[in-house]
């Protein structure tokens, strides 16, 4: 089992995607199949800008090993408030100035979903968010 943490710092774009990135180069290293290496990394990319562009701060940790691939991404910020609303595509709550970035274009949860093979979503308005995600090998 390999184990992995990172900090996440919220509104730090220059820093967002160093967790998927890192996971990315471990999963090749370790010749685990592309297609899940793309499935975890899109997964893990969404669920870390997402942190970044509505959090104040989050950590993730990742496991890799046993069948698969776990990631649990915990952040403080202000929660959400309806989760099947913020589970339609093309919804967010993203800023102006995160959008200017071509970030918030309300993909993250719905792609989060659709390369998983199981999500959990745990929120407290005005508190944060925990995403659990895993994917199989």
């Amino acid at each position: 089992m390999m184990h992995f943490e990172f900090d996440v710092e919220g509104g730090n774009f220059i820093r967002a995607g160093i967790a998927s990135s890192h996971v990315k180069k471990t999963l090749k290293l370790l010749a685990v199949d592309p297609t899940v290496v793309k499935r975890t990394v899109v997964a893990l990319y969404e669920a870390e800008v997402n942190i970044v562009a509505h959090a104040y701060s989050g950590h993730i940790t990742v496991d890799i090993g046993g069948d698969g691939i776990r990631m649990v991404l915990e952040d403080e910020g202000p929660g959400i408030p309806d989760v099947p609303l913020a589970m339609t595509r093309g919804y967010s709550t993203a800023s102006d100035k995160v959008r200017e970035m071509g970030f918030g274009a309300g993909m993250g949860l719905p792609n989060i979903q659709d390369n998983a093979d199981s999500l959990e979503i745990d929120t407290v308005v005005g508190k944060g968010t925990t995403l659990k995600i895993e994917i199989k090998f």
